[in-house]
């Protein structure tokens, strides 16, 4: 490998591989067209190797995308949008399903895109362990906006009952009178 070449795969910026972790059935993934840019190769060739090597993607590691799934992506990621009018359902591939990658690719480019694909991951993860409790503080707020609304919705609905007797009254008093006046009634 020339030292060219060398460097481009390890100025990749983990910003550009970490834009490509997409989160599918609560899985941290990548998209197989997305991991065979990174590894140099075509979408077609990844997946072959893939196929010859089955046994070696257990369904924890690598899952075929549904066509709802691939819709949402589509709809959601910029970067898929020629997968619009593709019939074909993309594969995605766990963390360990990208080292497995690297692994039957075999070449330079292939293990060392993975190895930074592995860190941008293992980054990813110790960044949502220190900020788990932000995560949770936001999620108690999620669910005490919740509860906010439903109070703020009962008090609107007894603020319109309240007006609406008031109405009420308002027009049982301002009613013309019929029948017998008394004199201080009289106008």
């Amino acid at each position: 490998m020339t030292k060219r070449r060398k460097k481009d795969i390890t100025t990749i910026p983990e910003e550009r591989i970490m834009n490509k972790i997409l989160i599918v059935r609560r899985e941290r993934v990548m998209i197989d067209r997305d991991l065979a840019e990174l590894y140099g190769v075509t979408t077609k060739r990844l997946n072959e190797q893939v196929k010859r090597n089955a046994k070696r993607f257990p369904p924890h590691f690598m899952f075929q995308l549904s066509k709802d799934e691939k819709d949402y992506l589509v709809a959601n990621c910029d970067h898929l949008e020629k997968l619009k009018y593709s019939s074909y359902l993309p594969y995605v591939f766990t963390e360990h399903g990208t080292i497995m990658l690297a692994n039957i690719l075999n070449s330079e480019r292939a293990i060392e895109v993975g190895i930074k694909v592995v860190e941008v991951f293992i980054a990813m993860r110790e960044m949502l362990m220190q900020h788990k409790d932000l995560l949770n503080e936001i999620d108690l707020l999620k669910e005490n906006l919740l509860e906010h609304d439903k109070k703020i919705v009962l008090v609107f609905e007894y603020l319109k009952q309240f007006e609406k007797m008031k109405q009420e009254e308002l027009d049982l008093q301002n009613r013309k009178r019929i029948g017998f006046k008394r004199k201080d009634e009289q106008h």
